[in-house]
């Protein structure tokens, strides 16, 4: 039998000793019953809600609130753009934790109802996006939960287990979440602060210039760090607006989402059904086992042979890491080899060496005639600045393979530099043609 609200209020004076109560009304916070809740008016004009579960695993959860909201300090909160109630105090009642914690004002918006546009699916989707971006530090310093992105994968494959052993999971289904379960592409993403499955009914709205705008989040019971995806599976229930606040929480990311957080997303709001039929499987209820099996077979229906993340699908992890894949082969200054993101120097060097190697086992090189050639570069009976005939033209790659030479070492027009003078230099020259040429 549901708790009065004078009996929700009598709570407040326990848990709060010094609280004078002039007020209680009813409050409906759409929590499927497990909740007994009051709107309890103080004499300070404070406006504060009372809550006591009605089993234990509300219990637990509640227990959890009252242990994140006293892990939100000062510090944190002035880092989200929306209010968050504090817990003021607890107290025992009938075995149960109340809790007794501050009122925050709104109207709340049901998933299904949330339109398209930058009203609420846009408010939402920044206001998650701010909650991804807290430090890590609000969760490891209260000791609150803290899974890996392999152990997201893990108690998702675990999940899929427990439904399957009970024998009534489609097999299209299971053939479906095993594919994204076996998929390493699907699960490569960074771990930040979620709220563990939070939905649009844990916000309250207030209208403004903007439309409807979100002005608190009132769950925390699942703050810790896992999987950002997991507080975006609601969408499943607002395709009008999921396009929305997916282009929202990406605008407000501190990083980039990873390319497969949408069909993440999705495969958790279908896996919510594999968890009712293992629930009901579990503790033996042939009700909810019935109606699970009827969704999971109408779903089944709606998505067979679609895969939850497309094989043509590739985002900016996929794009960096076949990048890092690539050889690095960046140039030196003056360098005219081929130099592509596809190109391996060594392994082509090699290629060419073998190659040539062949080649020259059956080809007869014909010699060249260097008599006429000196290491200036000119004929010895033709002086510098004489102008070429058209027989000459003939001896260009000699020439030819010295200003590769002079080009590579002093660049273009380099050639009256002292450097052109050295025996040594003239030799080296001499002995770079003789390797172009083919001779000894």
């Amino acid at each position: 039998m549901a708790r009065s609200p004078i009996t929700l209020a009598a709570s407040v004076t326990s848990a709060l000793p010094r609280a004078d109560v002039v007020g209680a009304a009813e409050l409906t916070e759409g929590t499927g019953g497990r909740y007994d809740s009051a709107l309890v008016t103080l004499q300070d004009g404070r406006r504060v809600v009372v809550r006591i579960p009605v089993d234990a695993d509300a219990d637990a959860e509640l227990v959890a609130e009252a242990r994140a909201l006293r892990a939100l300090t000062a510090g944190v909160r002035s880092l989200l753009p929306f209010g968050i109630p504090s817990a003021l105090g607890t107290t025992t009642v009938d075995r149960f934790t109340a809790l007794v914690q501050e009122y925050v004002a709104g109207y709340r918006v049901d998933a299904a109802h949330i339109p398209a546009g930058r009203g609420a699916a846009w408010s939402l989707g920044a206001a998650i996006a701010r909650v991804h971006a807290l430090p890590a530090a609000v969760v490891t310093d209260a000791a609150l939960p803290a899974r890996t992105s392999a152990e997201v994968r893990a108690d998702a494959e675990r999940l899929l287990d427990r439904a399957e052993a009970t024998g009534a999971l489609p097999f299209g289904l299971l053939r479906r979440w095993s594919t994204a379960l076996g998929s390493d592409r699907l699960w490569r993403f960074e771990t930040t602060v979620t709220l563990g499955g939070v939905d649009p009914a844990s916000f309250v709205f207030r209208d403004t210039d903007a439309g409807p705008t979100v002005t608190g989040l009132l769950a925390w019971h699942g703050l810790g760090i896992g999987d950002p995806a997991q507080d975006l599976r609601w969408l499943a229930s607002a395709p009008e607006a999921r396009d929305d606040v997916l282009a929202a929480y990406a605008d407000a990311s501190r990083s980039t989402p990873d390319s497969a957080l949408a069909a993440r997303a999705r495969l958790y709001a279908e896996l919510e059904f594999a968890r009712w039929l293992a629930h009901g499987h579990e503790v033996g209820a042939t009700r909810i086992v019935d109606d699970a099996v009827a969704l999971l077979t109408s779903l089944d229906e709606g998505v067979r042979d679609e895969p939850l993340l497309s094989e043509s699908s590739a985002g900016v992890d996929d794009a960096l890491e076949i990048l890092g894949r690539t050889p690095s082969t960046t140039a030196g200054a003056g360098d005219t080899s081929m130099q592509t993101d596809t190109y391996d120097p060594a392994m082509l060097a090699a290629y060419i060496a073998d190659d040539q190697t062949a080649e020259q086992a059956d080809i007869e090189t014909i010699p060249i005639d260097l008599s006429d050639w000196t290491p200036d570069g000119f004929s010895a009976d033709r002086r510098p600045g004489e102008s070429a005939s058209a027989e000459d033209a003939a001896g260009a790659p000699a020439d030819g393979a010295h200003s590769r030479v002079t080009d590579r070492d002093g660049g273009a027009g380099a050639a009256e530099g002292p450097e052109h003078d050295d025996p040594e230099h003239a030799e080296a020259a001499r002995n770079a043609l003789r390797r172009w040429a083919g001779t000894d």
